[in-house]
């Protein structure tokens, strides 16, 4: 007699057709997908993929444009996250929200308290049923304990807690791992274990493959902001092969074709060797580097792969004289150098176009020209009074050189394109004319045309000896643009090849390496 097969339990939560735009950009395109009750599904996806955009319409930061959801077999549409709270859906961020100078019991409670006679708040119960759901994730404390006392392992098991005390049947996890030793994340994919046993439905958001490879039971994988396709468990862990190949199966568009291999014969510009960077306590899951060893030649394209959380942002601003730096040595054209801050870095001849455009590195209401001039006042001044000429005409050269438009240096550098911006931020840091400019995702933001000028500018800068590190979230603009790469993970260089003998597989395998599988390349 056959043996029948066991029908999926019914989803708990539904996503059919979901899309979200925003002012003409589409972050989510179609996107459908399942959680059934008592399953642990992964939400994968390079960065920009759609990931965070999917979760702030789940937990009701946002609605979406068009599409359907429906919870437990009614339809969803929360109007903020407390609404989706109370309807049992719970969002766990990366960076906790936890209030340090509360105890563990009153951040579980927090805006709930349970009251007793008169009204007034019951500190006894409150600590009792504390107890009772700290117990559920394995914590082992006193609930009057302050959260600024507890690791972040425990701060995060807290965090999962305060879920359970809402009756939440669906927890979204976002990188709940990223902060966390090896022995902390075993202990917190127990306690996901234990909540899918008793029926807890995860949503689990990570780059960390082999994780999601050990603790999921199916994965939806988003690329470009459309569903690239789901992967169920067949008898065991889903594969890491399998996995890389959905998050980068698309082929390179045209806007990303490979150059022939450049002869970069420059001398060592910059050399990093063993650097290690303070942990603040003040950012307990701001990632720190762990020895890093990397050499930039002059005229070289270095390009730095990682997944977020990998180190690379801290590495340049570690170099940038940004954060403070524990231990190892930066050397530029042979000579130590030890930037305390990123005004020795300039001084020195070092140039950063950092990731957040819009806070770190545009003044949005001033005028193109003091934009542009800002990091080189000093050349552009005389006896204490600037030099308005001679700085207009720094200006229109480098407007033609990057065909930067503009309507006129007086405009508002905020009412320019990303394209365009970022071509100005380039232009202030030639002005210097430096010997190493480093470029964190330097097309984030940016229109499809402007990247392929953006790219086109950053391999002619090269041409003319400065030495760049590019820092990019996206696989074929590394490709396209590195004459070598190096990868990056948890603080640490994980490999390095030169750019003509890179794929995306490839770089996907030595940016998903941890510490045991390092040691034995």
């Amino acid at each position: 007699m056959p043996v029948e097969a066991i029908a999926p339990s019914p989803a708990l939560l539904a996503v059919e057709g979901v899309t979200k735009r925003f002012a003409g950009v589409t972050a989510l395109n179609d996107v459908s997908l399942e959680v059934r009750p008592g399953e642990i599904l992964g939400l994968l996806g390079e960065n920009g993929a759609g990931k965070s955009t999917l979760l702030k319409i789940l937990s009701g930061v946002m609605p979406p444009s068009s599409g359907r959801i429906v919870f437990d077999g009614v339809e969803f549409s929360p109007h903020n996250p407390q609404d989706a709270k109370r309807h049992g859906i719970v969002t766990i961020y990366q960076e906790l929200s936890l209030i340090p100078t509360l105890t563990v019991a009153e951040n579980i409670f927090i805006g709930r308290a349970p009251l007793g006679r008169f009204g007034l708040v019951s500190w006894r119960r409150m600590e009792e049923d504390s107890r009772t759901i700290i117990g559920r994730v394995g914590l082992n404390l006193d609930p009057a304990t302050p959260v600024s006392a507890l690791s972040v392992a425990e701060q995060q098991l807290v965090e999962i807690a305060r879920a359970l005390s809402l009756k939440s049947r669906l927890i979204i996890m976002d990188e709940p791992t990223s902060a966390l030793t090896e022995t902390e994340v075993h202990r917190l994919m127990s306690i996901m274990d234990r909540l899918r046993k008793d029926g807890v439905a995860i949503m689990f958001v990570t780059h960390r493959l082999e994780e999601a490879s050990a603790i999921c039971d199916r994965m939806t994988v988003l690329r470009d902001g459309r569903l690239a396709g789901h992967l169920d468990r067949e008898g065991g862990p889903i594969r890491l092969p399998k996995i890389i190949e959905k998050m980068v199966g698309r082929a390179a568009s045209e806007l990303y074709a490979r150059p022939t291999q450049r002869d970069v014969a420059g001398d060592v510009r910059l050399s990093v060797r063993g650097l290690r960077t303070v942990r603040d306590p003040q950012a307990p899951h701001a990632i720190v580097l762990e020895g890093v060893d990397l050499d930039l030649k002059a005229g070289e394209i270095l390009g730095v792969a990682g997944l977020v959380g990998s180190g690379r942002t801290e590495l340049a601003r570690a170099i940038f004289g940004a954060d403070r730096i524990a231990a190892g040595t930066i050397m530029l054209d042979g000579k130590p150098i030890a930037p305390a801050s990123p005004a020795d870095a300039i001084e020195l001849g070092i140039g950063l176009v950092p990731e957040d455009r819009k806070h770190q590195a545009i003044f949005a209401a001033l005028a193109i020209l003091t934009n542009f001039s800002i990091a080189a006042l000093d050349r552009y001044s005389s006896v204490g009074f600037m030099a308005e000429r001679r700085e207009r005409e720094a200006l229109a050269n480098y407007r033609k050189m990057l065909s930067i438009r503009m309507a006129s240096p007086e405009q508002a550098i905020e009412g320019l394109s990303g394209g365009n911006q970022q071509k100005v931020i380039l232009a202030r840091w030639l002005a210097r004319d430096p010997k190493v400019l480093i470029v964190d995702e330097p097309t984030r933001g940016v229109d499809v045309g402007a990247k392929a000028e953006v790219h086109q500018i950053l391999v002619e800068l090269a041409a003319r000896g400065i030495a760049i590190m590019m820092i990019s979230s996206e696989l074929p603009e590394v490709l396209a643009v590195s004459d070598r790469i190096v990868t990056m993970r948890r603080g640490r260089i994980t490999g390095e090849m030169p750019g003509v003998e890179a794929t995306e597989e490839k770089l996907m395998e030595l940016m998903a390496l941890d510490q045991k599988q390092e040691a034995t390349q």
